[in-house]
C-alpha cells in the first residue's frame, strides 16, 4: 500500500471514529413523493420538447421517417454554409447526404476533431418538461468528445423516445444506466458578471435537433 493510501485510510478511520454510535443504523429511505409519471398525450408532449428547445435557442427540423433524415441533414449544413461534418462508425450511411465531407471517428485524436465544424449523433431519449437530450455515448451516439469540440452538433431524436419527465426518461435508461450519461439543454451558454450571454464556450455554440417519427 502507497503512503497515500495509507494516509486516506488512517483520515478515514479517524472520521469514523468520531461519528456518533448510531451512524450504523439503517438510513433513511428516500421520499419518491414527487411526479413520476406525465399526463401529456403524444402530440402535446412533442409540442413541449418544440417549444423548451426553440426557447433555449436551438433550431428544430421535423421529418416523417428515417427517409428523409438525409435531406434534413444537408438542409441543416448548408442553411450554415458547414460541408465537412464528423460521425461515429456506426452512425447508419443511410442517413448520411451525399456531396459533403464526411469524417469517421475511429478514436481520433482531438487535434484530429478540432477544426471540424459540424458532429452529427443520434440520441438515446428526450425530456419534454426540460427540453433535454439524453445521450450515453455508445454506438451512433459517438463519444462524449465529439459533442464537445464541434461548432455545430446536429442531434436526431426518435419521437417515440421522447419522455414527458425525467424519471420516465431514466426508467427507459435502465439498460444502460451504468454508462457515462450527457444531458444537453440547447446550445452551450453561459454569462459573464454583466450577465452577457456569450455562446461556444464549453461545447457546440449551435445545437439543431431533428426530430423524426409518426
Amino acid at each position: 500500500m502507497s503512503a497515500a493510501q495509507t494516509a486516506r485510510e488512517e483520515i478515514l478511520a479517524r472520521i469514523r471514529a468520531a461519528l456518533p454510535a448510531e451512524r450504523d443504523a439503517t438510513p433513511p429511505t428516500a421520499p419518491r413523493s414527487y411526479q413520476r409519471t406525465g399526463s401529456l398525450d403524444r402530440e402535446q408532449c412533442l409540442h413541449l420538447l418544440r417549444d423548451r428547445l426553440l426557447d433555449y435557442g436551438a433550431e428544430v427540423i421535423e421529418v416523417d421517417g428515417e427517409a428523409a433524415l438525409s435531406g434534413a441533414i444537408s438542409a441543416a449544413l448548408i442553411k450554415v454554409g458547414e460541408r465537412r461534418f464528423i460521425v461515429a462508425s456506426e452512425f447508419p450511411a443511410a442517413w448520411l447526404p451525399s456531396d459533403f465531407d464526411v469524417v469517421i471517428d475511429r478514436n481520433l485524436p482531438i487535434a484530429a476533431i478540432e477544426g471540424i465544424p459540424a458532429v452529427i449523433t443520434t440520441s438515446e431519449a428526450a425530456v419534454a418538461s426540460s427540453g433535454t437530450l439524453l445521450l450515453v455515448h455508445q454506438g451512433a451516439q459517438g463519444r462524449r468528445v465529439l459533442t464537445l469540440l464541434p461548432d455545430h452538433h446536429i442531434c436526431i431524436v426518435d419521437t417515440a423516445r421522447v419522455f414527458e419527465l425525467l424519471p420516465e426518461a431514466l426508467a427507459a435508461l435502465d439498460a444502460v444506466k451504468s454508462k457515462p450519461l450527457t444531458t444537453i439543454a440547447g446550445p452551450s451558454a453561459t454569462s459573464d458578471i454583466e450577465m452577457t450571454r456569450i455562446l461556444g464556450v464549453h461545447g457546440p455554440r449551435r445545437l439543431t435537433i431533428i426530430l423524426y417519427g409518426d
